[in-house]
Formats: C-alpha cells, sequence, structure tokens
C-alpha cells in the first residue's frame, strides 16, 4: 500500500517506556510501512466552527530506550486530511477523554479512520461491557447500593470490588466474609452510595496469571499474555509488579473470543484485549490496549505490523 497519513493521540511521548509501550511499538510498524506519522496530545486537538482541528507535529521513532522520538514544528491540521487516527490515550476515562471523543467523531464523520471507533470507545466501559455477556464471566453486580453488595459477597463468600473508571490494578480490594474492613471498602468505592462499582467472584486461578488475549478486527492472536502477580499481591497487572509470560491460547480462551469477537468488530473496535482469569472474561480492554511488545519479544511475531495490516485493509476496502 502507498503511504498513508497516521495520526496518533496519546500521552506526553516523552514520559513513555519505549520497551513496554503498545502504542510505541504501533508507530514503529507504521513507519516501517512507510507511512507519515504526526502526534497530538489532547491538549492539542479542537473544534472549531464544526471542524474537528489540531496541532500536530511530525514524528520520527528510533527502537532506542534513550533517544527514542523525534518531533517537528507545530503545524495547524484538520484531523479529516489524515487517513487513520490512532486514539491512545490512557484512562482515566473522564469527561475530558469523553469530549476528545466528540473532536474524534467529528473527524470521523469526514470519512477519517479512528483505532477505535470514538462512539465504542464511550460505549464499551472496559469493566461494565462485559455485563453484555454474561455466559463469559464470574457472578458479577455492577450496583451503587452497599446493601446489595453485602448480599453479594454473603452469596459468593469471597468478591473482587473495582471502580468502574480505574485503570493498571488503582483501587482494587477483594473481601471475604466477616472481613473487619467490608464496611469502609464499601463507602470508599461507592462513596458512600453515590457511585457504581463492580463486584465479581473471587477466582482463586489468579494465581496463575491474569491473562491478556489481543483481538485485531475481532481475531485473536494465538497466544496470551499472563500477568502473574508478584509474591504477597492479588493483581495481575504488571504495572503493579505482575510478571508476564506468555501462554498458548485455550480452547476455552478461544471460545471466549468467538462470543466476543465478532460484536467488538461490528462496532469498530480494531484493536481490543480481553482479560481472562481462568474461564471467566474480567474485562474488555479498548482503550489503550498494552501486552504487544511483551508478546513480541516472546514469540518472535510483530504484533503491531499485523494490526497496520489490519489498518491497510481498512483503507483499501
Amino acid at each position: 500500500m502507498s503511504s498513508i497519513r497516521v495520526g496518533v493521540v496519546m500521552d506526553p511521548i516523552a514520559g513513555i517506556t519505549p520497551a513496554k509501550d503498545s502504542t510505541f511499538a504501533m508507530l514503529l510498524a507504521a513507519q516501517e510501512r512507510g507511512h507519515d506519522l504526526h502526534y497530538f496530545e489532547q491538549i492539542d486537538l479542537r473544534l472549531l466552527n464544526g471542524e474537528a482541528l489540531g496541532n500536530g507535529r511530525k514524528l520520527r521513532v528510533t527502537d532506542d530506550q534513550d533517544r527514542w522520538f523525534k518531533l517537528g514544528p507545530v503545524t495547524k491540521i484538520s484531523l479529516a486530511e489524515f487517513d487513520v487516527l490512532l486514539m491512545r490515550k490512557d484512562p482515566p476515562f473522564d469527561m475530558e477523554y469523553i469530549y476528545t471523543t466528540y473532536i474524534l467523531e467529528l473527524a470521523e464523520a469526514r470519512d477519517l479512520l479512528v483505532v477505535n471507533r470514538p462512539a465504542s470507545l464511550r460505549d464499551i466501559n472496559e469493566k461494565a461491557y462485559t455485563a453484555w455477556f454474561p455466559h463469559c464471566t464470574p457472578p458479577s453486580l455492577i450496583t451503587r447500593s452497599e446493601d446489595n453488595l453485602k448480599t453479594f459477597l454473603r452469596e459468593q463468600e469471597k468478591i473482587v470490588l473495582k471502580p468502574l473508571d480505574g485503570m493498571g490494578g488503582r483501587s482494587i480490594f477483594i473481601v471475604s466474609q466477616k472481613d473487619p474492613n467490608t464496611n469502609v471498602i464499601l463507602e470508599t468505592l461507592t462513596e458512600y452510595g453515590s457511585q457504581f462499582i463492580l463486584a465479581q467472584r473471587y477466582i482463586p486461578e489468579i494465581t496463575e496469571g491474569d491473562k491478556r488475549i489481543l483481538l485485531i478486527d475481532g481475531e485473536p492472536l494465538d497466544y496470551s499474555l499472563a500477568r502473574i502477580p508478584a509474591s504477597g499481591e492479588t493483581r495481575g497487572n504488571l504495572v503493579m509488579g505482575a510478571r508476564g509470560e506468555g501462554r498458548e491460547l485455550t480452547e476455552r480462551d478461544r471460545w471466549l473470543c468467538s462470543e466476543i469477537g465478532p460484536t467488538l468488530k461490528d462496532k469498530g473496535i480494531l484493536f481490543a484485549g480481553l482479560d481472562v482469569i481462568g474461564d471467566y472474561l474480567t474485562e474488555i480492554n479498548v482503550t489503550s490496549p498494552t501486552g504487544i511488545r511483551e508478546l513480541d519479544r516472546e514469540y518472535d511475531i510483530d504484533v503491531a505490523d499485523m494490526l497496520l495490516g489490519a489498518i491497510e485493509k481498512k483503507l483499501s476496502g
């Protein structure tokens, strides 16, 4: 395919860890394919008289842990001039994130391919959207009622509690019956009944790893990245010290993907990450899924290049 214009909206590139960063892997793959890269942060975007604009800078990347990027001068650009824009801003999924999707959606209406589709980024809360697939999840409850949560705890005996807008294992609690801290945990997470949270039955297989399964246009890779909690931890998040270990997909993993992947594809989610513990889906990551570089190193593959191939197919088809 001839050269295309690729924009990326991300957190400050100077603050990333290149060896671990999935967005950086995508940029390397796009550049290797001969595509032009342009860099934006949220502050660079705006709507002016119904047009989505940005203060973009041409970007060159190098797979070097000391000097990994070079930016050109700032140029005012209409986002509709790009062929594809990668929305890779990390959570929190707050109102500023939603406002950003409005800007991108207006450019999308003028034939810009946004990965992932802005409306679907709004619709698919990474924890709440698992409720659309109850046959794939452990027993789960979304509520802001402390009484409902206590009833669920009595029924399940041991549960995991999560805020709906968190990431990276932040503010995740495991609670058992008769835990003396139950009341204060529920009060803190729900802010005294004013915020919805997710409760799921505790899955003991977390000790074997929280598997991240990457899907490209609804189809899974053959491998997952199992994030094995550090000693004394229960959270399978790399940022919390978990150890990453590659695994081939199991038959159950593939079944979960077959149940969820087609829906994500129909909703314009070109790149997603399913979190699976034991036999159960626990989260559906669509905002900024990670794990590319770890899988690349373990299996000598190029996940980002596969993604760029799928993007080029979309643009040409």
